[in-house]
């Protein structure tokens, strides 16, 4: 699948991942950024070609690279994959940005176009995500996003070490995506924007409803 996501005014562009992604990317990989990730650390750009080949090739998976639209450069990955489109579920994650980018905004609006693409385009109703059970850092930025603990998966995949991991495994569902929308819109709206912000969204929530109501019944 073939898709750009752009939210003007939050300063992220998402584009259908490459190889030649790769050469950008591949300085920002060291063993402690890496640490927590499923996938077995790349040590050479080629490693990371083939990493984001198998990403591309598989129909279950849609990639993206992150812009960066103030500079142009890009910014991280992220990705949609196991999408099953006949369960309305997909998975959020194979995410990494370069240090120089961790503590901004641009995780954050990252997660907003694709949870966006994911509740209002692909129409699905579950949005599962995935940390390493040790990464505190991880799970409060999944909690910041209104998702729900699951549970724990214990010793559900091999660490980079070689030992079993924990994973930690979290939900949003699609009547809890408006609350997770309007909090990540104000976290990336400057303050004297908000009121209009707000009074955006929930005139468009209000049309959303109003579509739904006057919809008619299935025959």
């Amino acid at each position: 699948m073939q898709h750009n996501i752009s939210l003007p005014g939050h300063g992220v562009r998402l584009v259908p991942l490459r190889r030649r992604h790769a050469a950008d990317l591949y300085p920002y990989i060291d063993v402690d950024m890496w640490a927590g990730m499923a996938s077995e650390r790349p040590t050479s750009k080629r490693a990371l070609e083939r990493l984001f080949a198998a990403r591309i090739a598989d129909p279950s998976v849609i990639a993206f690279a992150v812009i960066d639209e103030e500079t142009g450069t890009v910014a991280g990955t992220t990705s949609l994959y196991d999408y099953v489109p006949e369960q309305s579920r997909v998975e959020l994650g194979m995410t990494f940005f370069s240090r120089k980018y961790w503590g901004r905004n641009v995780n954050a609006a990252s997660k907003l176009a694709l949870l966006t693409f994911a509740f209002e385009e692909l129409l699905v109703y579950r949005v599962t995500l995935r940390c390493d059970a040790r990464n505190a850092r991880s799970a409060a930025a999944i909690a910041k996003l209104g998702a729900s603990l699951d549970g724990v998966l214990r010793g559900y995949r091999r660490g980079p070490d070689g030992t079993r991991v924990d994973t930690c495994v979290y939900s949003l569902l699609d009547h809890e995506w408006p609350a997770s929308r309007s909090s990540l819109v104000q976290r990336l709206t400057p303050a004297d924007l908000l009121p209009e912000v707000t009074e955006l969204i929930e005139y468009s929530e209000q049309l959303m409803r109003e579509d739904v109501e006057n919809a008619p019944l299935p025959v």
